[in-house]
């Protein structure tokens, strides 16, 4: 995996999470998102960890919407003269995903922070949620590659 994955912000202790283990997770997602479309493999992702707070600024200033939300992606092509690859921005609300993951049986705050970096990824791909069948299918493919992911790290996630 080539993909270049920055973490920007801190994560909580309360999200149960390394920002190693993010990383490396992100670095799967992004593999596994790449191949989905048969693209350039992605250059660089930069996950940038928000708050309540922060993400309501990005989903207002990003998608025009008010209030916080869970995942905000950006994807900007290279330009001439730039390496081939693809580049990419991740906005996770951290609170979010502690206050999501906690509510949920036999699932953590860890757990649902690791859905949203794959939502991202997945929607960085191309992946379109705006519809129901749309939805099912991302999230079949997300919950598929954080089983992968499982497996490969032996269940510690």
């Amino acid at each position: 995996m080539s993909v270049r994955i920055a973490i920007d912000g801190k994560l909580p202790a309360r999200a149960g999470l390394t920002a190693a283990a993010l990383r490396k997770a992100a670095e799967f997602f992004a593999d596994s998102s790449a191949r989905r479309i048969h693209s350039p493999p992605w250059r660089q992702v930069e996950v940038h960890l928000l708050g309540d707070a922060e993400s309501a600024a990005v989903n207002e200033e990003i998608m025009g919407h008010a209030g916080p939300t869970d995942v905000i992606t950006q994807r900007y092509d290279a330009i001439p003269g730039e390496p081939d690859g693809l580049v990419g921005e991740l906005f996770i609300n951290t609170d979010c995903a502690c206050r999501e993951g906690a509510k949920r049986p036999r699932w953590s705050p860890a757990r649902e922070l690791l859905l949203y970096a794959a939502h991202g990824m997945d929607h960085l791909s191309g992946a379109d949620d705006t519809t129901e069948a749309g939805y099912r299918r991302m999230r079949r493919r997300e919950l598929a590659w954080m089983s992968r992911l499982a497996k490969m790290q032996k269940g510690r996630i």
